[in-house]
């Protein structure tokens, strides 16, 4: 209990509170500027999520993506990466458990459920070690390629939908079928596309966890994020961390591409643009701190924001653009924690120069 206690007295967990709070406080008063009623407006986005079963259980399945490409983006970064590409590996996942679930529709399902959940998240991962190899055999920067990986893996995507699995006259794939759903407590939440993959998430952030604070590999990993020289200087091998890290990382945002297309659509379509998972798990990962846990209460607010801004759209006549400014504002105050902390100082941080005096 002491210990529960002593995590969330931390300034740590403080700062992104108070971010939170001035990023609605932004909100509201760009509201006001244009005429609206931020009350009203926060009330129908509230309205919009909590209101009804089915709902609350849309709200959950529209966290679930958020979660995992932003477990990705932390992932890496704890170790010293940063994986923009997180939006391709979704894609390549998606197209995994696609190209499984159609093809080998013959197997029992038992099996080829958890054959294409693993094998999309095997396949993200194996895309994303593809940066990480580049990195750490090369030294090409992560970003570059991960961004240029992003494209590729578009129009790959699209590439195999059309030749193998396309419904001849129409912009998508052949329907899943219904036996590998992963949707379930449906009758719970009237009909809304909950699925497995949120439970998949959360087994993910605890996976994170304990990996990366509670064993050997986990600490070298955080080391060599840390500092790559003197990790290799205690006889850390950096390049092979380098790679696990990227792989791990990528096999999180393929597990996303994997309910999305089992739970979700059920199907796959010919994108004409990158579908925005991993970049709004960026936003994610830096609204958590890029901490497992962090990252599942961030990407439960930025769920709740992005479905409940139709909410405001329909109930107050708010543009639902104003939720991204709301964000926005969130993530520069968790980047700006200067700001914050100025902010504090009267209340939090002078109260506890006190105590210690």
């Amino acid at each position: 209990m002491f210990k529960l206690k002593k995590i969330f007295a931390t300034d740590s967990y403080i700062v992104p509170v108070v971010a939170i709070l001035l990023g609605l406080l932004v909100g509201a008063a760009v509201m006001l500027i244009g005429g609206y009623d931020p009350v009203a407006s926060y009330r129908a986005l509230f309205n919009r999520v909590f209101g009804s079963p089915y709902d609350f259980g849309e709200a959950i399945r529209e966290m679930t993506p958020l979660m995992l490409t932003g477990l990705s983006v932390a992932f890496a970064f704890r170790s010293g990466m940063f994986n923009i590409g997180a939006d391709g590996q979704v894609l390549i996942g998606m197209t995994a458990a696609s190209v499984i679930g159609i093809k080998l529709a013959g197997v029992p399902t038992f099996l080829l459920v958890p054959l294409a959940v693993i094998g999309a998240g095997l396949f993200g991962g194996l895309w994303a070690g593809i940066a990480g190899y580049l990195k750490a055999k090369r030294g090409i920067n992560e970003v570059i390629t991960t961004i240029m990986l992003n494209w590729v893996a578009l129009y790959l995507a699209n590439y195999i939908v059309r030749t193998f699995l396309l419904i001849p006259g129409q912009n998508r794939s052949e329907d899943i079928p219904a036996s590998m759903s992963l949707t379930f407590l449906n009758s719970v939440f009237d009909n809304a596309r909950l699925h497995w993959g949120t439970v998949i998430a959360l087994a993910a952030a605890v996976f994170f966890y304990v990996y990366l604070w509670k064993t050997k590999q986990g600490f070298e990993m955080r080391a060599v994020g840390l500092n790559p020289h003197a990790a290799e200087y205690a006889g850390m091998n950096v390049g092979r961390n380098i790679i696990k890290s990227m792989f791990i990382a990528g096999v999180f945002a393929g597990l996303a591409g994997a309910g999305e297309v089992l739970g979700v659509f059920h199907y796959q379509s010919v994108f004409a643009g990158s579908p925005g998972y991993g970049f709004d798990g960026i936003a994610v990962a830096l609204l958590g701190i890029t901490h497992p846990f962090g990252v599942i209460l961030a990407a439960i607010l930025y769920g709740m924001l992005t479905y409940g801004s139709a909410g405001m759209s329909f109930d107050a006549n708010v543009p639902p653009e104003l939720i991204r400014i709301v964000i926005g504002s969130i993530i520069f105050f968790i980047a700006a924690q200067g700001i914050v902390r100025w902010v504090l100082k009267p209340f939090y941080f002078k109260r506890k120069k006190e105590k210690v005096l």
